[in-house]
């Protein structure tokens, strides 16, 4: 039995779990797996190899945090390292006793610049997943500088342009890493989905990660393509002082989301990782909105796909009907069908695992778990 991999996953949203289930599934099965995360429940079926240890939140209050200590400055190399939370203790508590007995080969980290800090600080080689985002400051840099290499759940060419040679160079790109990409039939999806086939269908969608869409200006987009159908999934923000036509339905969450983006005829969506590379492997004219995110994520990912020309990007949805009408134009006049398929790799769970594997390889030349000096009493 080689060392392990270790894997700490963020648990907002589904995104990162389902990136490590890939993983997972792709790493030979001698190569164990150990995953930290806040919450075991957001996980696709993992494999054998595959271990959840439930560590406490590292940015939400567990109970018997200390008051008082907010004065005391954070340094710029930390983004959330709030003073006198023994959530936090434990949970760095139980990652560092691992790393002293399991001896791993390397720790993946996505996302948390300090658990990345603390990889290295441990003298265990990590990989930090790499994301879209204003991230040039100290905290990221130090997680990206320290790392012995970088995985992004994306095609090259949505890097952004501030990331140098270097960087990409250490870079392993993985497009379409933790999404199931396979696109259903159209006309089958439509049926699933109770949409004619001749209906002009406009989708509109939000991941988990935020609050959604406003129901205001979802009005009125239906209000300026009154003959086509609108059909959200994922939540959407109720506004008192939204007008809508009955051409407009809200289908909350639903299991379907891949049938759905089949059957339309044009996407309006949030440009969460999964919810991109859903899209793109469908091929579908997209209208990208930008939700807030930490460190502006949402915003750089949008100004990525658009200078690769595969969604046509608007700050925020359009506030009157004349700005419907021109980004639905817009949109569907910029529609790239086999530029946002080439985004899409053809197997990128695989890619990432060999990748991981070579990595430490390099790292590891013979492989051979070390045996821990006893602690003295």
């Amino acid at each position: 039995m080689r060392r392990p991999f270790g894997y700490f996953v963020h648990h907002q949203g589904r995104g990162h779990a389902e990136r490590c289930a890939a993983i997972a599934h792709a790493l030979p099965t001698d190569r164990p797996l150990t995953i930290f995360c806040a919450a075991d429940d957001i996980f696709p079926p993992l494999p054998a190899h595959a271990t959840i240890i439930r560590i406490p939140s590292l940015f939400e209050a567990t109970g018997g945090e200390a008051a008082g200590m907010d004065w005391v400055p954070t340094p710029a190399t930390l983004h959330c390292a709030p003073l006198g939370w023994p959530g936090i203790r434990h949970a760095m508590a139980t990652i560092a006793t691992w790393f002293d007995s399991a001896d791993p080969a390397l720790m993946i980290c996505d996302v948390s610049a300090e658990i990345a800090q603390l990889s290295r600080i441990c003298s265990v080689p990590h990989v930090k997943v790499l994301q879209h985002g204003d991230r040039s400051d100290a905290g990221h840099r130090a997680a990206y500088d320290g790392a012995a290499g970088l995985l992004a759940a994306f095609h090259a060419d949505l890097a952004q342009p501030d990331w140098d040679a270097a960087m990409r160079a250490r870079t392993c790109f993985a497009g379409g890493l933790g999404v199931d990409t396979r696109v259903p039939d159209r006309a089958q999806a439509r049926l699933r989905i109770g949409v004619a086939e001749d209906a002009e269908m406009i989708l509109v969608m939000a991941g988990g990660g935020g609050s959604g869409f406003g129901q205001a200006p979802l009005g009125v987009g239906a209000r300026s393509r009154p003959d086509a159908r609108w059909i959200t999934i994922g939540p959407v923000v109720r506004d008192w002082h939204a007008t809508e036509l009955a051409n407009i339905e809200h289908r909350g969450w639903v299991d379907t989301a891949a049938d759905h983006i089949a059957a339309a005829d044009l996407v309006i969506a949030s440009t969460g990782n999964t919810t991109c590379q859903q899209i793109l492997a469908a091929a579908r004219p997209w209208l990208a909105v930008p939700e807030w995110r930490y460190f502006d994520e949402q915003h750089r990912k949008a100004d990525a796909l658009a200078a690769a020309g595969v969604a046509c990007v608007r700050p925020h949805l359009p506030s009157s009907a004349d700005a419907w009408t021109n980004a639905i134009g817009e949109t569907l006049a910029r529609h790239r069908p086999d530029r946002q398929r080439a985004m899409i790799a053809d197997a990128p769970a695989a890619d990432a695992a060999d990748w991981l594997e070579a990595l430490a390889a390099r790292l590891w030349p013979t492989d051979t778990p070390s045996i821990p000096t006893p602690h003295l009493s």
